[in-house]
């Protein structure tokens, strides 16, 4: 008679391998000078991949019935929406100076004010 030993599915040990890999890529990349809007580029693509990662093996979504990957997509498109108008409401402000005001120092209620 044989005993089988149950213990963690290969894909599970190197898929968390993978993450912490690509966590540690994504703190180096932290430190990394890049040019223009480069870094940001890498470090959202970085963190897609892990996204993707949790999402095709972790979460079976892939694999999973019609109506589990509707509920996905439909979460997934209302965030998109949400990040838009985020966007939008961001972009569209209009910064106005506040006049010759200087910034407070904490200097200016000395001992002798109060």
């Amino acid at each position: 008679m044989t005993t089988r030993t149950t213990g963690l599915p290969r894909s599970y040990l190197f898929t968390w391998a993978a993450l912490v890999g690509l966590l540690a890529a994504t703190m180096a990349l932290a430190y990394v000078p890049m040019p223009g809007p480069l870094n940001l580029v890498l470090a959202l693509g970085i963190s897609a991949v892990k996204a993707l990662l949790v999402l095709a093996l972790f979460m079976k979504l892939f694999r999973a019935p019609a109506l589990t990957r509707a509920a996905a997509a439909a979460g997934l498109f209302w965030l998109a929406v949400l990040f838009a108008l985020s966007a939008t409401d961001y972009l569209t402000r209009k910064v106005e100076p506040a006049g010759d005001l200087s910034a407070p120092t904490g200097r200016e209620y000395q001992q002798g004010d109060r």
